[in-house]
């Protein structure tokens, strides 16, 4: 279940540990794809510049995939662009971000309310051995962090929600406002500047393209978690392209092959 891109990888001298949230451990907003696209389409196919509706998908969908990890306000900033490069006069990108939260919100309320409710147990909502994965790197003495493109009110909810925020002693960090004085990448350099760790003893967990290259950008060692989501039992081959693409060491589906991956990551 586990591929190796990088022979030999390490993460023996890890002290710190970056996690991505949704399709990384949280399953809640599964099917977000299938939100925003739609509405981005729709938006686009209301200038009636003549190309199809499938041309603007996949237009959308190759600028939704690249950005996914960054905070979402940056895939709505290139909606705004792509509207304005087709002579129309763009929304702010905010309201193009609410807009997309309401669609979005109305598709996983179910959700948050059974788990809120004790309806749904909170596993049903992670990736297949994410919590046992989790106990294990904090029985290793790490510290953990869980960085998110969502907004960072609605992460720290939904981490309550699925009993998960208690491992993170570095905190649930996500999207603000000021979209600037946050990022992933951001994250990283407080980590290294509050000397947490260096660049090479970080470890990250990542289903997008932004965390993976965020990780290795500073020499940090990065599992691309490629879930087929929901299911998650097997590797979603567009998602481990992308995630090799950007220098993922480790593709996995899911955590069920901790023992392994753990094994190859820290010694037997």
């Amino acid at each position: 279940m586990i591929e190796i891109v990088r022979p030999g990888v390490s993460a023996r001298h890890a002290r710190v540990v970056l996690f991505d949230f949704d399709g990384t451990l949280s399953l809640i907003r599964t099917g977000w794809v299938n939100v925003m696209v739609p509405m981005m389409v729709e938006i686009l196919l209301e200038l009636k510049t003549g190309e199809s509706e499938e041309q603007l998908r996949t237009i959308v969908e190759d600028f939704v995939a690249r950005l996914t990890g960054k905070q979402t306000i940056y895939q709505m900033i290139e909606l705004a662009r792509q509207v304005e490069l087709r002579g129309g006069k763009p929304l702010d990108p905010l309201v193009y971000k609410k807009m997309y939260l309401e669609r979005l919100h109305e598709k996983i309320k179910d959700r948050r309310e059974a788990l809120r409710t004790g309806e749904a147990p909170p596993d049903r909502y992670l990736v297949p051995g994410a919590r046992a994965l989790l106990e294990q790197l904090k029985q290793r003495g790490l510290k953990m962090y869980l960085a998110s493109g969502t907004d960072q009110e609605y992460a720290r909810e939904e981490a309550r929600l699925l009993d998960i925020d208690r491992y993170f002693d570095g905190g649930v960090w996500g999207a603000l406002d000021d979209y600037k004085s946050f990022s992933k990448a951001i994250l990283i350099q407080r980590m290294i500047q509050a000397a947490e760790c260096r660049g090479d003893d970080l470890l990250g967990f990542g289903d997008g393209y932004v965390e993976i290259e965020n990780v290795k950008a500073v020499g940090g060692v990065a599992v691309g978690v490629a879930t087929d989501e929901p299911a998650c039992q097997q590797v979603d081959q567009w998602k481990r392209n992308r995630l090799i693409g950007v220098g993922a060491d480790l593709i996995v589906p899911n955590y069920l092959c901790r023992d392994e991956l753990l094994a190859i990551l820290f010694g037997k």
